[in-house]
């Protein structure tokens, strides 16, 4: 099962993750250094949920922000 929003079509999309270290210049310090950067991914909010397809009730994945704004119809 693919990690995408069945309604929006949100996927998970990269990024990285930036160690830093040291205090800032404004603070006294010498200034940060970055000491290291790792590769993430940003996931989104899925949830599986009962919805109306087509008048029969299927099982969706859809993030939490389509839920929420109502843009699906509840199956009972």
């Amino acid at each position: 099962m693919s990690k995408i929003c069945e309604i929006c079509g949100k996927r998970p999309v990269a990024g990285r993750t930036i160690k830093r270290r040291g205090l800032a210049k404004k603070k006294g310090g010498v200034g940060q250094r970055i000491t290291g950067i790792t590769k993430r991914r940003f996931l989104p909010n899925l949830r599986t949920v009962r919805a109306m397809v087509g008048g029969k009730a299927k099982k969706i994945r859809i993030c939490a922000k389509c839920l929420k704004a109502g843009k699906i119809k509840k199956a009972a």
